[in-house]
């Protein structure tokens, strides 16, 4: 994953240098830098229609992203294909702008595909996964929106799946970029979020990492936690952390696609505050990122 900065605006993208290769497709994951928000700290490229942000601000951060992404006929941007974003394996194929999709209603669903140039698919992030497809051969993409719900509904899997059913796609000519969102190290979960994991994946457990979690004051006055139960003092249960990059990396492999085709050297939206959003992070009050793919005509 390699960064792009735009001078004139001072616009920051990051681009897979694997899907750089395919002189046909344009792509990006957007940043937090280099926009016209004031909601999230001056000069913020929120993409999202958030509470905090107005309307008018993110539609020009859209123009703006659009405009560096290289996705324009002359002055024109190419339609920009979004989503209302569930946390599903529901994924639509795109031939043309749908009719009926405004900003505040917009299809349904965490996956798109398509084999039509001049059109930008995209989804919004701000700790979950976002990946994207390109076939080499078929000049077909994809676009998905992986938190963990829909990494246990495998819908990158079931993304491929849906590429090889629409356009013939061989998955061994698929090209995947799995982009910034929150990593193993700071994506803290409940054993319910295990769980559902092992009851899905037979390698589930090498995606979760416990850590034990240190107390200084139970270690300098051991004698006040004591309980009645062995060994004699109560202790903080650990630490329950998931590898996401790593589950739907797992399911690029099962579905065919080539290890070396895969990129996911993304940085960690929670440890990258200054440069990605995330809602772990920042409690929940700050914008949006946005994965977006194309084909040139």
């Amino acid at each position: 994953m390699v960064t792009a900065g735009i001078a004139r605006n001072k616009l920051q993208l990051l681009r897979s240098q694997k899907l750089d290769k395919l002189a046909w497709l344009v792509h990006a994951f957007s940043t937090r830098i280099g926009g016209v928000s004031r909601a999230y700290g001056g000069g913020a490229l929120n993409l999202g229609f958030t509470p905090q942000d107005s309307h008018t601000a993110v539609e020009r951060n859209r123009e703006l992203f659009l405009g560096a992404l290289g996705a324009a006929n002359g002055r024109k941007s190419w339609p920009l294909v979004t989503l209302r974003q569930i946390h599903s394996d529901l994924i639509h194929r795109i031939d043309q702008m749908p009719a009926a999709q405004t900003p505040q209603e917009p299809l349904t669903g965490d996956g798109m595909v398509t084999d039509t140039p001049g059109l930008v698919l995209a989804v919004l992030t701000a700790d979950c996964l976002p990946i994207i497809l390109g076939d080499r051969k078929r000049r077909a993409i994809g676009v998905f929106h992986a938190g963990w719900r829909g990494t246990v509904q495998r819908i990158v899997e079931k993304g491929v799946g849906e590429m090889r059913k629409h356009f013939g796609s061989d998955p061994r000519n698929l090209v995947a970029a799995i982009g910034p969102g929150v990593r193993g190290c700071c994506y803290e979960v409940g054993e319910e979020v295990r769980g559902k994991f092992e009851s899905q994946f037979s390698y589930a457990e090498s995606l979760f990492c416990e850590v034990k979690e240190s107390d200084p004051v139970r270690e300098k006055y051991p004698l006040l936690f004591l309980t009645a139960r062995a060994p004699g003092h109560g202790e903080l249960p650990p630490k329950l952390f998931l590898d996401l990059a790593e589950a739907n990396r797992r399911q690029l492999l099962d579905a065919g696609v080539l290890a070396k085709n895969i990129d996911w050297a993304a940085p960690c939206t929670a440890c990258n505050t200054e440069l990605l959003f995330s809602y772990r992070a920042e409690r929940g009050v700050t914008g949006r990122m946005m994965a977006a793919v194309g084909i040139r005509g």
